[in-house]
């Protein structure tokens, strides 16, 4: 592309100007702040905010398997979905509206059977489905954050919009991360990347689209494809598991 090298050049300057101001650390060990304060400084809560980095490409692989790794730890992923803050945070309730409460939307941003995680994928998306059947398969805006180890269902949030459309649309995503299915329609392949075994069991996906045409696949319990029926000329290739 035109002015390509300027624009990569200025993309590698911003991951270090990120990484400059926004990396903290802690007993843990290092992962980026939800944000700066009015003076600059890092707001250092531990929350699903860096989640939102996985897909941006500021992260380099170790960061990538840092970030993922704290998401994947048990004060974070261990209710109804990810919270919102790690119930370790001082801050944290799980109730609490940005502060400890379920998100479906972000769990489904969050992407981490695509950063090496599949387990603890696997982990979050029960617990989205799980939340799922709670509500009537209407997922409301947000739900409590409370372990699933200590309350039989999801505790609703009072003032949650249900249902509401990006929640719905975390279907989609958990979809994708659940099949492992990436086209590449101008190279004219479709990877499939195997996640490890399936939350749901085995998945037979008919219907879809790709290349204006029609896509059924069929995906067993261990998350690898059994059939296919692909549109002529679209070469199905499966990649290696991702691990960290």
């Amino acid at each position: 592309m035109p002015d390509g090298e300027r624009w990569r050049t200025f993309a590698a300057g911003l991951a270090d100007r990120f990484r400059a101001r926004f990396w903290v650390s802690d007993q843990q060990g290092p992962y980026p702040a939800m944000a700066l304060d009015g003076s600059g400084r890092p707001v250092d809560s531990v929350t699903s905010n860096m989640g939102h980095l996985l897909a941006t490409g500021i992260l380099n692989a170790d960061e990538t398997n840092t970030v993922a790794a704290r998401l994947a730890a048990p004060d974070m992923s261990d209710a109804y979905g990810l919270r919102t803050m790690s119930s370790q945070s001082g801050g944290f309730g799980p109730l609490r509206y940005h502060c400890g409460a379920v998100w479906p939307h972000d769990t489904a941003i969050a992407g981490l059977a695509r950063t090496g995680h599949p387990e603890a994928a696997a982990r979050l998306i029960e617990g989205i489905l799980d939340a799922a059947s709670a509500f009537d398969y209407r997922l409301p805006e947000l739900w409590g954050g409370d372990a699933r180890a200590d309350t039989p269902t999801p505790v609703p949030y009072p003032a949650a919009c249900r249902p509401q459309a990006w929640s719905a649309a975390a279907a989609i995503a958990l979809m994708t991360a659940l099949t492992g299915l990436e086209p590449d329609v101008p190279a004219g392949r479709l990877h499939h990347r195997p996640t490890g075994p399936l939350p749901v069991g085995a998945l037979t996906i008919t219907g879809l689209t790709i290349a204006g045409e029609r896509l059924d696949v069929s995906i067993g319990t261990d998350g690898r494809i059994g059939s296919v029926s692909a549109p002529a000329g679209l070469i199905v290739e499966e990649l290696a598991a991702l691990r960290s």
